[in-house]
């Protein structure tokens, strides 16, 4: 009986030591590694930064128990030990790795104000965020569309986000931008208040940002000045409150299966 295994493979098992043995011998995938090849192949490419982490912890917003957050009354929709922690990652410190500390550089060197302008940079799995203070919001895209070095052409989307923990930045705006040029991208990340949410628009910057501005406005709230046409777009224009808000309530309405009626989701479970 012979043995079929290629001496060459590295994935056979060695005569003598089991699988275990073997196996950690076996050096791991590149983490760059796909079918159209990775930076090493593919010169249009650069390999994805990893940033380092910070020597603060997270900024723990909120924990919340069981699968809705469900208190005082049964909750049938999922498995009631569940914890899930909301956290903001801490300020990344440098080297930030890669392109992204030139970035940073350059934005610094044309912009003077950038203490003031950039509250947070942080690098968290692979990508790199800037957290903007909405005065200078304007300013900033500007550059990163305008500059030779950064050339961040392509407005990609605007998501907002609710967070009704975090006091005084409770309405969250994410920018995300592309650089067709350098193949680069970066997400701003822009906050306003419950009571004060405004935020400057960019479509003067960046004219897609229109219909996504507007969405963001009738599902969250946030309302952007200098829009050219700031209105509803999925909700019906006297529809009251902005769903995708925390504080929204489920609504819905009663359905009939097999005889029962199910209650609608508001009167059906509570949430937090």
């Amino acid at each position: 009986m012979t043995d079929d295994k290629d001496p060459k493979d590295a994935n056979a098992q060695q005569p003598g030591k089991d699988a275990a043995e073997t196996k950690e011998k076996v050096p791991p995938t590149p983490p760059d590694a796909h079918p159209g090849g990775g930076p090493d192949e593919r010169a249009d490419l650069e390999p994805t930064p990893s940033g380092p982490g910070s020597a603060e912890g997270p900024e723990i917003l909120a924990v919340r128990d069981g699968m809705f957050g469900a208190k005082g009354t049964p909750d049938t929709s999922g498995y009631g030990r569940l914890r899930r922690v909301i956290e903001f990652p801490a300020p990344s410190q440098r080297p930030y790795g890669g392109w992204y500390d030139a970035a940073v550089d350059r934005i610094a060197e044309l912009m003077p104000s950038t203490p003031n302008a950039i509250t947070k940079v942080v690098v968290e799995r692979g990508d790199l965020t800037l957290h903007v203070h909405r005065d200078h919001l304007l300013a900033l895209a500007k550059i990163l569309r305008d500059d030779a070095y950064l050339r961040f052409e392509l407005f990609s989307g605007v998501s907002g986000v609710h967070y009704p923990t975090d006091t005084g930045r409770e309405l969250h705006a994410v920018y995300h931008l592309a650089s067709l040029t350098h193949n680069r991208r970066i997400r701003l990340e822009v906050s306003a208040p419950d009571g004060d949410p405004h935020i400057p628009s960019v479509v003067s910057v960046y004219p897609s940002a229109d219909w996504h501005e507007r969405e963001t406005f009738d599902m969250f709230g946030l309302i952007f000045d200098g829009h050219p046409h700031l209105t509803r777009i999925l909700m019906p224009d006297d529809w009251p409150g902005h769903p995708q808000r925390k504080d929204y309530p489920l609504g819905g309405i009663p359905v009939e299966y097999k005889g029962a009626t199910i209650p609608s989701p508001d009167n059906r479970r509570s949430y937090n």
